[in-house]
């Protein structure tokens, strides 16, 4: 074997080796990259991924560019009479929902919007920016609101569509209206679990015994 032939041999091989590497490589970053999405969106990255056809990497890039965009936020403290104004106009538009359920839905979307403007979300008027940085922050609750605004949109939309679509959305207002605890923006559990005992009553028809 002549020595160029062995030169030839080495670099090829080194070559190889060299793709090798940076194939496992990028793999390995690959699904690094998918835990750690999965672990942060939850719910959220297979919806993402439902949306983008199953594509994993412009689902990666979409998640991603939400985190960019919206992961350094902090969410705004609410007063505890501003809760409170909260809660009253929850159960209000709730209470409203036997006579006018289509308009008391359309209602919950507008304070969910205010609500989060006050928490420091994007705007109302920006109704698709405010989805994305809440899908950050409440990954496990925004689709809800997302159905939400489906349903208050959909004329063929039946009372107990309604009716679902306001109980489900209940947790993301309760996740955005709880007290803050000393270690952080973290709910209190306790007026979350309180606020669950409340539903009981609501949204039920007149005349209802149940």
């Amino acid at each position: 074997m002549s020595t160029l032939t062995a030169v030839l041999i080495i670099g090829a091989t080194v070559a190889a080796l060299v793709a090798a590497a940076v194939l496992l490589r990028a793999r390995s970053g690959t699904g690094s990259g998918t835990r750690s999405l999965r672990r942060r969106f939850g719910p959220e990255y297979d919806r993402a991924l439902e949306r983008h056809g199953g594509h994993t990497e412009s689902a990666h890039h979409d998640l991603r560019e939400r985190l960019e965009r919206y992961g350094g936020v902090r969410p705004l403290p609410l007063e505890h009479a501003v809760r409170e104004h909260y809660a009253a106009q929850w159960t209000m538009l709730q209470e409203r929902f036997v006579d006018a359920p289509r308009q008391a839905v359309a209602d919950a979307d507008e304070l969910l919007a205010r609500i989060a403007a006050t928490r420091g979300f994007p705007e109302p008027d920006a109704r698709e920016e405010q989805l994305a940085a809440l899908s950050v922050h409440h990954p496990h609750h925004v689709e809800s609101l997302r159905t939400l605004r489906r349903t208050a949109q959909s004329p063929s939309a039946s009372t107990e569509e309604l009716r679902a679509a306001l109980l489900h959305v209940r947790p993301l207002f309760e996740e955005l209206t709880a007290a803050a605890t000393r270690t952080g923006d973290r709910p209190d559990r306790a007026g979350a679990e309180s606020g669950r005992h409340r539903r009981g009553h609501l949204l039920k028809p007149k005349g209802s015994g149940a």
